[in-house]
């Protein structure tokens, strides 16, 4: 007899390999019902730097490979889990490669920076503040992203140092809180925090309570977009404002 699946549904998520702070969030943001799996991805010199030369050639990098070994557990949805590969090549290259990931897998896929426009897109918050933990070119070209996505930043932040691979995961969260109210301005509807391996959940809502206005951060967008295709409801799932949005599968 085969065993009762543990969960309904299966999200499969790619992390960074030196990312440490994205299997920790899923698995706190996992919906009940659902699964979470992981496979790692390589692309990238862990001791260098990363700037939007290395996270573009990430973004660039082959997926056939970790996609082959997720979809090993057939999930439902997979989630491409680094914002910046994406940023650094625009809104047009962050869609295909989620076609491209689910034409291979037959699974919906969805992108970390895609996340974040759907996520806004549900708020219905044009006018962001944003913050990471990236080096200034990224910063530019993730503006660069959500101008052609729609959205305006009026104000922004960022830590003022170029950080390692390691450096951006060991922010504590109230360094990141002070980076979301720096960050912030009254002509802001939402504040973005990017990044993956920023510990951004665990601060989210003292950061909502302080600025009065929605916090969208990455690993909790992602989650919030694969929901519809989970066949889960948005209050499945409590973290932020965002989850009392609704938004079409």
């Amino acid at each position: 007899m085969t065993a009762q699946a543990r969960g309904r549904v299966r999200i499969g998520v790619l992390v960074p390999f030196t990312n440490t702070n994205l299997e920790p969030d899923m698995i706190r943001l996992c919906p009940p019902g659902a699964t979470v799996h992981f496979a790692r991805l390589g692309g990238y010199d862990v001791d260098e730097i990363p700037d939007a030369a290395q996270m573009a050639g990430l973004g660039a990098a082959d997926l056939d490979e970790p996609l082959r070994l997720i979809a090993g557990v057939r999930p439902d949805v997979i989630l491409y889990g680094c914002t910046s590969a994406t940023l650094t090549h625009g809104p047009a290259f962050d869609r295909a490669l989620a076609a491209r990931a689910g034409a291979m897998t037959g699974a919906k896929t969805v992108t970390a920076a895609g996340a974040l426009v759907a996520a806004l897109t549900a708020l219905g918050a044009r006018r962001i503040a944003f913050a990471s933990p990236y080096v200034e070119e990224i910063n530019d070209q993730a503006i660069a992203f959500l101008t052609e996505s729609g959205f305006e930043t009026v104000s922004r932040a960022g830590v003022g140092t170029a950080l390692g691979n390691y450096g951006q995961g060991e922010l504590i969260p109230d360094a990141i809180f002070d980076l979301g109210h720096y960050a912030d301005s009254a002509g802001a509807e939402a504040l973005v925090l990017a990044c993956t391996d920023m510990r951004s959940v665990e601060t989210l809502e003292r950061l909502e309570r302080a600025l009065g206005k929605p916090v969208v951060a990455s690993n909790q967008a992602m989650i919030f977009a694969a929901l519809p295709h989970l066949g889960l409801p948005p209050g499945s799932v409590r973290c932020g404002r965002l989850f009392g949005a609704m938004m079409p599968a």
